[in-house]
């Protein structure tokens, strides 16, 4: 019997069971919300009738009211509406749960990319030395941010989780108790969530995925590349943003950041002391077990009788381990020494810190800071620049946050004594990076770099981290890390953290700024000048990734992209950040925790170890690139200064509801002003807008354009023979891809007749045509992302489920707009409206899954 395909296996085991299920969940009787599960189908099949008939959504919605709701009052048909959302919710849920059950079935979790494969691979090419060599110095850095971009509360988390087991068990009972769950639950945050909410939100990711999957991970490595010997190297590290990101978040606390880090490191401690029982059980032999029951009580203590304090070292604890170690082989034949290994691997991955909480900051808030800081010393901000950083240099002391009267400078003042608390209390990797975002010259870092040391840090233990995020910032960064390199005491620093300078490159804001070919190959050509520059000066430079879930915001195939870089760029670390359904879809599970995992790994491997199989881009090639990113950032740049660009954000999107979301602690705009300031925006709900609207437009705006220009020029071969022999490039205009699948322009036609935005919304529906006609014609395709099978129908059937949902929000916006313009607007109906729309959001975006 042959092997099903992917697309054959997504179909029996995610469409056919989702079917199944959501017939069962659809005929659940659930208080006051009675025909709901009978009328949401036959809504479904007007939407999608009434969209191929080129109807609008007031159109669409009339409709249905007329043929099955006899001409219900508005009252009444808003009361139905609210419950097809709560159901739709319900649904996406389920096809989530349905999907993480097939995961280890849809995807071959030991085939291409797997760490089976690449060991395997290296062994068959003699290549297994060179692959242990680059194991013990390469790392992936996986970044958990807070950024808000996921709507699922913690209960309905739990019941996914459930729900997938029981999916995956077939237990029909249990599913159905789930479903009925399930629908009493409620989706909505009533208060916005603190700083703290959102990290312990996400240490449940770290104690139930990342613990279990990392320390496998690193066991297996161990024994089947490393024959059983020890690891130094922990190859896989943590990053946490919630609690230390203060960019933008005034509820990001001193208080806060040392209430995350004592967080972290308690959940470690308990998840130790899980494995310990776990252990004592099976090491009830001579010597050990005495052993084995002092480090339980050591760990007990410090998790449920402390105060803070610790009443064993991680150095002791290590080494009692090892002691184990040592007498299971040389008494016990071994008994049980794999179990020993995973939880001495454990510990070397997350010693008693679990996960490094990064200092984040902006530099304009820097700037203000050293304002405060040096509003009495005269002669300072008449210097020039090159003064100012020899003066910054040179700069130490003893800063007290009461000294001062502004609440930031206290507050900034405050992050780096917090910074020193942490190292005490979790160890030096608890907490020793401070990331400058919006870091636009050498100065920034200095600031930085000054600060810490005012604050009685002579020789600081952290890396000063530059974010460079706007398209003119990316193209100065060489520059700017030349001068710091050329400082005489940032070198000396430099030299003290093993001569390693990282620098974090910004997707979001760039795409924002520059359109999506500008900001990926300013990125790539910013790594590419920065690794020269670094390597000239006896640097190595490790880069780090912002990216967010879509591919407008540096997402999608994202370890394609580390596989295609080439030998002029730094790959000794791939560090990205993670975020919002991002977390819970590609890291949520123990078996796409893995999956994704290994293929970042493997794609470090691909550069390092099996370099002949990748190409550095050409002269030739750059070039090309160079013209096409020109091109498509001149289309992009004119839309984005369009005199109706700001005004159809505002008055056409759901940009102005996110504010009322209640997903994250962060406001979305990075000033408080009535007035929207496109600097100012934030990139989720920038992206997350145009995501609403189902146009997408930062994932693909320019890109028709820039191709089109080498078609009528006769220069189509030029292109053509770029994405045949670039993986980087390919990979880029298939990630555009993906945001063209998921745009579904019929939702909004209605607005090419809009007397204010018609023309507006047309120049955004042509370039959709152009860019797609193009992109199938340079990939040889048919259909969007045909050679992604199994991706194109996960996105169907999402796509297929939220249509009534978003038929529904463009219906409410469209009747806010009808009722704004009456003489006597009626509020109330106005209020109800606004809370559909706003309801509208939590769904689409977690059917997208990486909308925003």
């Amino acid at each position: 019997m042959y092997t099903l395909t992917k697309i054959e296996r997504f179909n029996q085991n995610v469409l056919s069971k989702y079917h199944v299920y959501n017939s069962v969940f659809l005929t659940l009787p659930f208080d006051s919300v009675g025909n709901t599960g009978v009328m949401l189908p036959l809504f479904s099949e007007v939407c999608e009738k009434g969209f191929q008939k080129h109807e609008t959504p007031i159109q669409i919605v009339d409709f249905f009211n007329k043929k099955y709701l006899d001409d219900a009052p508005e009252w009444d048909r808003i009361g139905l509406l609210f419950r097809f959302i709560q159901y739709i919710e319900r649904q996406i849920v389920l096809f989530d749960a349905i999907e993480d059950a097939a995961f280890p079935i849809v995807n071959n979790l030991e085939g291409k990319g797997s760490l089976r494969d690449i060991k395997d691979t290296a062994e068959a090419k003699g290549m297994i030395e060179i692959f242990r060599q680059f194991l013990k110095d390469f790392n992936v850095r996986t970044v958990l941010t807070a950024h808000p971009t996921q709507f699922y509360p913690g209960s309905v988390l739990g019941i996914i989780t459930d729900l997938t087991d029981a999916i995956r068990e077939d237990d029909l009972v249990e599913i159905k108790e789930l479903l009925s769950q399930l629908g009493k639950t409620p989706f909505i945050k009533k208060q916005k969530p603190t700083p703290f909410d959102e990290a312990v939100s996400l240490v449940w990711y770290l104690e139930n995925v990342f613990y279990e999957t990392s320390g496998a991970m690193l066991s297996y490595i161990q024994k089947n590349v490393f024959d059983g010997g020890n690891l130094e190297n922990p190859i896989f590290n943590l990053g946490f943003w919630p609690g230390g990101d203060r960019d933008g978040n005034p509820f990001v606390t001193t208080e806060i950041t040392l209430k995350v880090a004592d967080r972290l490191r308690t959940s470690i401690l308990k998840s130790y002391y899980k494995d310990i029982r776990k252990l004592k059980r099976k090491l009830t032999f001579y010597q050990v077990d005495n052993l084995i029951a002092e480090l339980e009580s050591k760990i007990y203590r410090s998790v449920f009788y402390s105060q803070g304090e610790i009443y064993i070292t991680l150095e002791e604890f290590k080494a009692r381990l090892q002691d184990i170690k040592t007498i299971i082989i040389n008494e016990h034949q071994s008994l049980y020494l794999d179990e020993v290994n995973e939880l001495i691997n454990k510990v070397t991955l997350f010693g008693f810190y679990f996960a490094s909480l990064d200092i984040r900051q902006n530099s304009k808030i820097h700037d203000a800071v050293f304002d405060d800081i040096f509003k009495y010393t005269s002669g300072y901000e008449s210097k020039p620049i090159t003064e100012k950083l020899e003066d910054l240099s040179q700069m130490q002391g003893n800063l007290d946050p009461k000294d001062f009267t502004d609440e930031m400078t206290q507050s900034t003042i405050g992050s780096v004594y917090a910074m020193k608390t942490i190292q005490q209390n979790n160890g030096e990797l608890g907490c020793n990076r401070y990331i400058i975002s919006n870091c636009e010259s050498a100065l920034h870092i200095m600031q930085t770099f000054a600060l810490v040391r005012q604050c009685d840090w002579e020789h600081p233990t952290v890396d000063i981290v530059p974010l460079f995020e706007v398209i003119d910032d990316l193209q100065n960064a060489p520059q700017i890390m030349e001068q710091l390199y050329s400082n005489a005491i940032y070198k000396k620093h430099l030299e003290h953290r093993g001569n390693q300078q990282t620098v974090m490159l910004g997707f979001s804001d760039g795409t924002k700024d520059g359109g999506y070919l500008m900001a990926n190959w300013s990125i790539y050509k910013a790594k590419e000048n920065i690794t020269s520059i670094s390597r000239k000066y006896g640097i190595k430079v490790l880069f780090f990734d912002g990216r967010g879930g879509p591919p407008a915001r540096g997402g999608g195939k994202t370890h394609k992209f580390y596989a295609s870089l080439g030998s002029t760029i730094e790959h000794q670390q791939i560090q990205v950040t993670v975020q919002g359904q991002t977390i819970s879809s590609n890291f949520g599970t123990l078996d796409s925790c893995r999956y994704n995992l290994e293929n970042l790994l493997t794609a470090g491997a691909t550069n390092q170890v099996f370099a002949e199989t990748q190409a550095t881009l050409t002269e030739t090639q750059k070039a090309l690139l160079d013209e096409i990113a020109s091109i498509g950032y001149t289309k992009y740049s004119d839309f984005k200064n369009h005199p109706k660009f700001i005004p159809y954000l505002e008055q056409m999107s759901t940009l102005n509801y996110y504010a009322k979301t209640n997903i994250g602690s962060r406001p979305s705009k990075r000033k408080n002003s009535d007035k929207l300031d496109f600097s100012e925006l934030r990139a989720i709900p920038f992206v997350g807008s145009w995501s609403q609207l189902k146009q997408n437009v930062p994932g693909f705006f320019g890109v028709g354009s820039a191709l089109k220009h080498f078609e009528e020029t006769g220069q189509w071969e030029k292109v053509q023979d770029l994405y045949d022999s670039s993986l980087f490039f390919k990979t880029l205009l298939e990630n555009s891809m993906m945001s063209l699948a998921k745009s579904f322009f019929p939702l909004t036609a209605y607005m090419k007749d809009d007397p204010e935005f018609g023309d507006f919304w047309q120049i955004i529906y042509d370039e959709f045509l152009e860019t797609k006609r193009l992109l199938l014609k340079i990939a040889g395709h048919q259909e969007l992302m045909e050679n992604y099978p199994d991706g194109k129908a996960s996105i169907a059937m999402r796509e297929n489920i939220v249509k009534p949902l978003l038929t529904i929000q463009q219906y409410a916006l469209s009747r806010i707009n009808q009722l704004q313009q009456n003489e006597n607007p009626d509020t109330e109906l106005i209020k109800m409206y606004q809370k559909i729309v706003t309801r509208s959001l939590f769904g689409n975006t977690n059917a997208s899954r990486n909308s925003a």
